[in-house]
């Protein structure tokens, strides 16, 4: 017989790996991110809904889940366990569905806390007696499990009515795909017309893979086909592996139709009397929950991995996003600089006033020129680059996560920022200028803007710019003119270094946002470990 022996060890041990099982993310849209999420969703939703809660207090009461397709029967058959309705029932379902779950009256404070399912918001149902009408859902758009006492129940058993598994609102099946991870027993009702759907049948082969205690009930099965339905849906459990699964058949009755009625007491008492045997023999109980418990711990050796290795091709598609990035930029920001190596920046309008400087054209208008000449050409590098990077990313399917290509109408465009940019380094170069001119000789001193136009044109003007130098040191010397020119080469190198990497730190601020590490991967695996060697 399995046993459930728990440590605090194994206690903190699986606390750890929940914790880096909810810190994994898969943002980026690749082939394998939308099955890593909702593993990781189902994982989490077992750990926090079942077996944490389920190692820490054993001793809590079992609870049975009753899943099934639309119009199954699962809350007539619930209503006819218990012995009274407590859960609406009906063929047309509304569009919202609250969960129901019943216990003994003196089993109540195991569940009006949050000790299991904790995301859902308590709906306490007072006692009230049969005839009575059932109290109305929720309607404040939050996620609410009703709870509902019953004396007519065992203590030690709870049962919980789910939404529809195959319900037209995905909220609804998400909600009952978190509850079934939330059930010591599965208990997965179908029907003599829909025993064959894929739906009922992921779920019971789920349930297989992760050794769960499942038990199936053929519900509203008419008499005169009794025997071959049975027959026909008992070979289909063995082709699936699960021909040693407890099945219990519920005849079709005229209570059954429209859900309106309870079932006489004959109709469900084989499933009613093997689930209190579940839950008051204990030798049987403790198999139970052991079974559940160590089949979810079992299944965590090929679902962590699995885990793992989404995280590491999301950080695999990150890295490829962020080096197309960087080699369009550094490939511009190479070419930037032998361009301005090149002079290309004293060229159209800029070298125009070049030419009719100082008799047509004033020490401001050159140095405007010169601005503009330069933000033209980093403008026209950043455009590039982007451009390669557009080209590169429309390769990957990465590139598709929202945010990563859509530009921001509202933020700054980069002509403005490269503008700002290439301004602040003409305000700094014209303080060097003052600065330099401020040691000479009062009265042979030159206007400061006029050393700062031709140093500019010096630095940005390359061969063409020849004689810009030799003005230079003729209005400074020519330890000034060498000195003002080094500071102002390193001061240009300084503002395109910084220029080129804001517009490639913005070009991937929406990838960081998105947050893909490395890290995930290795903790998974180390989690997964560490649980491994406790148990």
């Amino acid at each position: 017989m399995v046993t459930l022996d728990v440590r605090p060890q194994l206690l903190d041990a699986l606390s750890a790996l929940r914790d880096r099982v909810a810190a994994a993310r898969f943002p980026l849209p690749l082939a394998g991110a939308p099955r890593a999420r909702a593993n990781r969703d189902e994982l989490l939703a077992q750990l926090d809904d079942y077996l944490v809660p389920r190692l820490r207090e054993p001793e809590a009461p079992l609870l049975a889940v009753i899943g099934g397709s639309t119009g199954a029967g699962k809350s007539t058959l619930v209503n006819s366990l218990v012995g009274r309705r407590v859960s609406e029932a009906g063929v047309l379902r509304p569009t919202t569905r609250t969960p129901v779950l019943v216990c003994h009256p003196e089993d109540h404070h195991w569940f009006s806390g949050m000790r299991v399912l904790p995301h859902l918001t308590r709906e306490w149902v007072p006692h009230h007696e049969p005839g009575d009408d059932l109290p109305p859902r929720s309607e404040r758009g939050e996620r609410v499990l009703r709870i509902e006492t019953a004396d007519t129940l065992p203590r030690g058993l709870a049962l919980l009515d789910a939404p529809d598994i195959d319900s037209l609102v995905s909220d609804n099946r998400v909600l009952a795909a978190e509850l079934i991870c939330a059930a010591d027993i599965w208990v997965m009702v179908t029907t003599a017309a829909r025993y064959a759907d894929a739906v009922p049948w992921h779920l019971l082969r789920t349930a297989k893979e992760h050794k769960a205690t499942l038990v199936t009930v053929l519900d509203r099965v008419p008499h005169q086909v009794v025997s071959e339905v049975s027959r026909q849906y008992g070979a289909l459990l063995t082709k699936a592996g699960l021909g040693q699964l407890p099945r219990f058949t519920v005849p079709e009755l005229p209570e059954s139709a429209w859900g309106g009625g309870l079932l006489p007491a004959s109709a469900v008492a084989p499933l009613r009397t093997w689930l209190v045997h579940q839950a008051q023999d204990p030798g049987a109980r403790q198999e139970a929950l052991a079974r559940t418990a160590h089949g979810v711990l079992d299944s965590l050796k090929a679902r962590m991995p699995e885990l793992a290795g989404a995280a590491a091709a999301q950080y695999a598609a990150a890295l490829r996003l962020t080096a197309a990035v960087d080699g369009a930029y550094d490939s511009e920001h190479t070419r930037v600089k032998g361009r301005l190596q090149a002079g290309a920046v004293l060229s159209g309008d800029a070298l125009k006033r070049w030419r009719a400087y100082p008799l047509d054209c004033s020490a401001g208008e050159l140095l405007d020129a010169l601005v503009e000449s330069l933000s033209a050409l980093l403008l026209c590098a950043v455009t590039a680059a982007d451009e390669r990077v557009d080209e590169a990313w429309r390769r990957e399917p990465a590139a598709a996560a929202p945010g990563l290509t859509d530009r921001d109408p509202k933020l700054e465009s980069a002509e403005h920022r490269i503008g700002m940019a290439v301004r602040r380094w003409r305000r700094v170069l014209e303080e060097y200028a003052e600065e330099e001119v401020r040691g000479l000789d009062k009265s042979m001193a030159p206007d400061p803007e006029v050393v700062a136009a031709l140093v500019g044109t010096a630095l940005l003007g390359g061969r063409r710019a020849r004689t810009a130098g030799e003005g230079l040191a003729e209005r400074i010397g020519a330890h000034g003119a060498l000195r003002l020119r080094d500071r102002g080469g390193r001061l240009l190198t300084s503002y395109l270094d910084k220029t080129l990497n804001t517009e490639r730190e913005r070009r991937l601020a929406p990838l960081d946002a998105l947050d893909v590490h490395p890290e995930p991967q290795a903790e998974l695996i180390a989690a997964l470990s560490v649980l491994q060697k406790e148990r």
